[in-house]
């Protein structure tokens, strides 16, 4: 609680725009086999949920206080815009980075199975694209046509692949993935859980 009442400091927000970095290279280097293939396209979030657990709870660790994973959201979500991903993949990111930052604070950032809960929300932002193409799927396939993101065979493909159960497992494998990711997190990082007073 003190050190949450000292608000962010210069180190803290470079910590964060450090790990925010590393959060965005873990997440590419799962996610994008998932996304070269238009039949496996719908799990970029089961693949971007595979490496970034240690990383997002050893965030937590150094920078218990409210702010870092709000921020670290917000960067990864402008980062994948930039990168030109669907914006509602960006936005996804940004509410799964607000609400993370909701769930680990209830605990005080020092409940392990809080974080992890905290960083399986962030990682199902990365649904947000998803989530609208089943809304409309064909004003999403011109959106991607018209970025330049997808191309007319890549699309029939992914359109061909899917099916009703394709956002069940998405959703879940993600979820799976997030917290076996955190799991490990936890193994990895025990002293420096302890140090920070991170408990089960």
């Amino acid at each position: 609680m003190d050190t949450q009442k000292k608000g962010l400091t210069v180190k803290d927000l470079v910590t964060t725009g450090i790990f925010s970095a590393l959060l965005y290279i873990a997440t590419q280097i799962g996610g994008i086999p998932f996304g070269m293939n238009p039949a496996t396209t719908f799990y970029i979030p089961v693949g971007a949920a595979i490496l970034a657990g240690p990383i997002y709870l050893l965030l937590i660790a150094k920078v218990p206080k409210r702010g870092p994973l709000t921020i670290a959201g917000i960067l990864l979500g402008i980062i994948y815009f930039v990168m030109g991903m669907h914006w509602a993949m960006d936005l996804g990111i940004v509410i799964g980075g607000i609400l993370g930052d909701i769930i680990a604070g209830s605990k005080e950032y020092r409940n392990v199975k809080a974080n992890i809960a905290a960083y399986a929300v962030q990682c199902l932002g990365f649904t947000g694209s998803y989530i609208v193409f089943e809304i409309d799927p064909k004003a999403w396939a011109a959106s991607m046509l018209e970025s330049g993101n997808a191309t007319e065979g890549y699309l029939d493909t992914m359109m061909s692949a899917y099916s009703p159960m394709t956002l069940v497992l998405m959703f879940g494998g993600t979820i799976i993935v997030a917290a076996l990711s955190g799991w490990a997190g936890k193994k990895l990082l025990v002293k420096q859980f302890e140090k920070a007073g991170i408990t089960a």
